[in-house]
């Protein structure tokens, strides 16, 4: 049995973290950090859960656990998204079990207590004389859609620098018109890790030698300065300069943004947005690297526009191709568990087995997430070990740098009672 840590010893370890150098195992391990994570991290700051395409109907929706607490995001009857605690105001009963969905009203399945799509009480049996209805509406979580990418935040009082990084990101991806998408796919695979593993798994490409299959779209190369570029990837890196020069020249014509834009720590919501080309044929993240979907986003003529990333803290990542997006939610489980969801959405009006091929479409990112969770689960099989210490990240690392610096100092900022 794991020894108890306490928040003062949590402090210290925040405090005395070597800048550089990996975490101290209990970061990974211990289950108080894993609670101090959900109340600190998840519990007051912008969680992607979803897209717009997943609740397209009034009256569709979709349920996220996050630790004790279990939210539900639906389409109201005027079309608006909201967010919902998932708790009847009763006597607390779980009010959807399903993870999607679609109803007209929400009824409770315990008392049959009765909610309507804006979360009002529209039906309560024998509740006696005196009652106000009025008074026992659905607890709303705050809500915030940016470009159709959606995001809650459990926190009374959520960071206001969500606007700013809305008006950043924008620009980059309402060319791609997601809102205009459906689900093609989605699949959830369980890792074998704590979440900042697979967070910081995500934040490196030091690994892709792992990952041939995406390799043949994605250069080896991301997150490299030309300085830290060794012999096996320089003529990767050689063809990424070439090529990235052609796209420029498109990109600026087609008046699309491409700058990078990084802020990934020192603020409570950080990000990273930039568009970058893709290898060989450089149409889309496929085996082939041609588009999965013939049927292009939104005023898209041409396929070949390389990939719009973007990463938000503390747990997504998303790829807007011409053709596509594929979005990725972590959630975090237990200290050594973590979801994975993987959601790939098209065009509403493509025709699977006709626009597009469902299998080309998912097959690079689910070889890539099943490699990516053996990673994880070494890596936290090591974290477990006694022999374990924190380890000097590389150059190429820098980014993994910045989420271990972002997490600190959200933790940081949570024990001293800064906002």
């Amino acid at each position: 049995m794991s020894s108890v840590i306490s928040r003062q010893d949590i402090l210290g370890m925040v405090r005395g973290r070597r800048p550089g150098y990996s975490l101290e195992a209990p970061f990974y391990t211990s289950r108080d950090v894993f609670e101090l994570d959900l109340e600190a991290v998840f519990g007051r700051h912008w969680i992607f859960v979803g897209s717009e395409p997943e609740v397209p109907e009034p009256g569709d929706y979709v349920t996220v656990d996050l630790g004790r607490w279990s939210v539900i995001v639906l389409r109201d009857d005027d079309e608006n998204v909201r967010a919902f605690h998932n708790v009847c105001r009763h006597r607390g009963s779980r009010l959807l079990a399903a993870q999607s969905g679609s109803t007209g009203n929400l009824v409770c399945p315990y008392h049959s207590w009765t909610y309507d799509t804006g979360g009002r009480l529209v039906h309560a049996e024998s509740v006696g004389p005196g009652f106000e209805a009025g008074c026992f509406s659905l607890k709303p979580v705050h809500l915030k859609s940016i470009s159709g990418l959606l995001f809650i935040c459990l926190a009374d009082e959520p960071p206001e620098d969500i606007d700013e990084v809305a008006a950043v990101v924008e620009p980059y991806l309402d060319p791609h018109g997601l809102r205009e998408c459906k689900v093609a796919r989605q699949i959830d695979i369980v890792e074998d890790g704590n979440w900042k593993l697979v967070m910081e798994n995500n934040r490196e490409c030091y690994h892709c030698g792992g990952h041939p299959e995406l390799g043949f779209s994605l250069f080896p190369t991301i997150g490299y300065a030309e300085e830290d570029i060794g012999p096996s990837r320089r003529a990767a890196y050689d063809r990424f300069k070439r090529i990235d020069a052609e796209m420029t020249a498109i990109w600026e014509r087609g008046g699309l943004p491409w700058r990078q834009v990084l802020r990934l720590a020192g603020r409570p919501t950080g990000f990273l947005v930039e568009r970058t080309p893709l290898d060989r044929d450089g149409e889309s993240i496929t085996a082939d690297t041609r588009v999965a979907s013939q049927r292009l986003l939104g005023d898209f003529t041409s396929p070949r526009l390389g990939r719009q990333g973007l990463h938000l803290q503390p747990n997504s990542w998303h790829h807007f191709l011409s053709d596509h997006v594929v979005t990725f939610a972590v959630l975090p489980l237990e200290p050594g568990r973590t979801l994975l969801r993987t959601t790939w959405l098209v065009h509403k009006d493509a025709v699977e087995g006709v626009d597009y091929d469902p299998e080309k479409l998912v097959s690079v990112w689910r070889t890539t997430n099943a490699q990516d969770a053996a990673f994880v689960a070494g890596a936290h099989k090591g974290v477990s070990n006694p022999a374990y210490e924190p380890g000097p990240f590389s150059p190429t690392e820098s980014w993994v740098e910045h989420f271990c610096a972002w997490y600190l100092e959200r933790l940081d900022a949570h024990l001293g009672g800064q906002p």
